[in-house]
């Protein structure tokens, strides 16, 4: 299905509406988002469009979770270029510099039949991908043995040794791949109703509107973080669980304003049941490992139950939860490759090599549509008395964004200018920064950041 084109303010609506429906938000609420602004980031699809709805569909739940404490329910307005801009990097650096993106063996290379990128950003990834290629670290010659390679069967087998990697295909190739198929027909965003759960005590601050709310963030690059930044722009209690000797470099001066980031090792028993007593107390859980990741160290869906009925359980993985990939690895810009966006901005731009989304806009739009998931469920936990349980993926935010095609004519978006950041320095574990001004605005809320970005295990894991 791909749909047609109008104005920006016409197409912008039309992906908000389809993604609030995908919440089982209310369809009249719609009326209260006004997303004002004009211009496009420039690639094949829709992702200022996309930008500007998951931003307005995140405000959306906000404002019908306000509705839901006072009884007033709040206007919501978005800046498309703010929005579009938010998908890329919100922070901007003031005399000090970002740590590189990309680890120098990541990217595109030419297989004998195709192109395959590989992820190595973490060393264990890296080492997995260079094991099965019998290579050095020096991209030169890892471009040398990939060319001897079929694309999947070398994505193949650096998955099964524990790397990551992914083979280009196009939107049909995917479509009529078994893991394409299967992820397709997953609804965009799967809820299931929990136990029985208490009201929240009254008392209620529509200016900061998710105070008092005990958010545990286990979460890495990208959407989890984007997800759980935002709730704690509102006022969110947002604790970051990571492990031991884990960092992310450029991700984290990008994600973590507002939290607090502490890290257990599950593995551990004393860690662990300190976790468990901090899932006990939680609102929400968001969580990005794959589908089994959790079992694994012994806290499944069930065991998450038990420890806590009511919970708000929030979810994301890469490839989908069922067919043949439901436990596989992946990164926005590997399932970028796997589901026909790098082919279709190839074909688009007539270009010898894989060109991607301008941003990574599946695990943005996959962050905001998170984050909407958690304050739905905070509503539905006021108004129905009850947990919930929700669930997407990278590849199936993929799969939507692919039906909306850029329409042609776009003034397109450029690069940040002064005027778009925040006036005030964010003092940084890493130096003063600028931050962008946000792109959303909810009627008689501000959305701010209670602590300025910080590093990862810099707090204690307690509430």
């Amino acid at each position: 299905m791909s749909h047609n084109q109008g104005s920006d303010s016409a197409v912008t609506t039309s992906m908000m509406t389809a993604l609030w429906a995908a919440l089982d938000g209310e369809p009249g609420l719609i009326e209260n988002v006004q997303v004002k602004g004009e211009g496009a980031l420039p690639s094949v699809f829709a992702v200022s469009d996309f930008a500007a709805a998951a931003i307005a569909t995140a405000g959306l739940a906000l404002a019908e979770w306000t509705g839901a404490r006072s009884g007033s329910i709040a206007d919501v307005s978005v800046d498309r270029r703010l929005a579009s801009l938010w998908f890329g990097f919100s922070i901007a650096p003031q005399g000090w510099e970002l740590p590189p993106v990309w680890d120098a063996i990541a990217g595109d290379y030419q297989a004998a039949d195709g192109w395959i990128r590989l992820h190595t950003n973490a060393l264990h990834h890296r080492d997995a991908a260079l094991s099965v290629l019998g290579a050095g670290v020096e991209r030169e010659a890892v471009a040398a043995v990939v060319a001897s390679w079929r694309a999947d069967e070398l994505e193949t087998a650096i998955v099964a040794a524990g790397g990551c990697a992914a083979a280009m295909r196009s939107r049909q190739q995917w479509a009529a791949h078994p893991q394409g198929r299967s992820v397709l027909s997953e609804p965009l965003m799967r809820m299931d109703f929990g136990a029985g759960a208490a009201k929240f005590a009254a008392g209620f601050d529509a200016a900061r509107p998710l105070t008092g709310l005990k958010i545990l963030d286990l979460t890495r690059v990208l959407a989890g973080p984007v997800a759980t930044r935002l709730l704690a722009g509102f006022g969110a209690d947002v604790l970051r669980i990571d492990p031991p000797g884990w960092d992310e470099g450029v991700v984290i001066p990008e994600v973590t304003p507002g939290k607090r980031c502490a890290r257990l090792d599950l593995r551990q028993a004393g860690d662990r049941e300190r976790f468990e007593a901090l899932l006990a107390e939680a609102d929400a859980l968001v969580h990005g490992y794959r589908a089994d990741a959790l079992e694994a160290l012994g806290l499944g869906a069930d065991v998450r139950a038990q420890l806590n009925p009511g919970l708000i359980d929030v979810a994301l993985d890469a490839y989908g939860w069922s067919g043949p990939w439901a436990r596989r690895r992946g990164f926005d810009s590997l399932v970028q490759m796997s589901c026909g966006i790098a082919d279709a901005g190839m074909a688009e731009a007539g270009a010898d090599r894989p060109v991607p989304l301008p941003v990574q806009a599946l695990d943005q739009g996959a962050g905001y549509l998170l984050a909407a998931a958690v304050v739905r469920g905070l509503t539905l936990r006021q108004t129905q008395a009850t947990g919930s349980h929700w669930r997407t993926s990278l590849a199936r935010v993929g799969g939507f964004l692919t039906d909306w095609p850029l329409g042609a004519g776009r003034v397109e978006i450029g690069k940040p200018q002064r005027a778009d950041y925040a006036d005030a320095i964010e003092p940084t574990d890493w130096g003063p920064a600028l931050r962008l001004r946000s792109a959303l605005q909810l009627d008689g809320a501000a959305i701010a950041w209670e602590r300025p970005a910080n590093r990862l295990g810099s707090a204690v894991a307690q509430w």
